[in-house]
């Protein structure tokens, strides 16, 4: 069995973007010269996720605007009385998740017709990263 581990790097412009990482993840997967077996994408930061979904605009903006009213920047969460003004992107996080495995077949990744790979930041404009860990023959 082989395993490749690699980092992807971060700093988003805005606080909430999402970025597109699937060739990114591609490239990591064709480097490690495996076959068969899985990819593990991880976000290493408290305030960022991934997921996989379409790459399309509008759903793009939906998500944003649903995870916002699920957990609103500027409500007087307790986790602000630790000098903190994040818990939204905390929780905006849990929902989303913060990692997600995939299938590596023929040395490719082996995704849906409109599945996509994005990371999520929630609390950017600072550096962080996501672990890739590719795992197979």
């Amino acid at each position: 069995m082989k395993v490749h581990t690699d980092y992807l790097w971060f700093n988003t412009k805005k606080r909430h973007e999402f970025v597109r990482i699937t060739d990114d993840i591609a490239g990591i997967v064709s480097a490690s010269g495996v076959g068969e077996g899985t990819v593990l994408v991880s976000a290493m930061h408290i305030t960022a996720g991934v997921f996989v979904n379409d790459w399309e605009s509008g759903l793009l903006h939906d998500f944003d605007v649903w995870l916002e009213k699920l957990a609103p920047a500027g409500l007087n969460y307790q986790h602000h009385q630790t000098g903190e003004d994040n818990a939204d992107a905390h929780l905006k996080r849990t929902i989303v998740g913060h990692q997600v495995v995939l299938p590596i077949t023929n040395g490719a990744l082996d995704l849906g017709p409109w599945e996509q790979l994005f990371y999520a930041e929630f609390d950017g404009q600072r550096r962080k990263r996501v672990v890739v860990k590719v795992m197979g023959v």
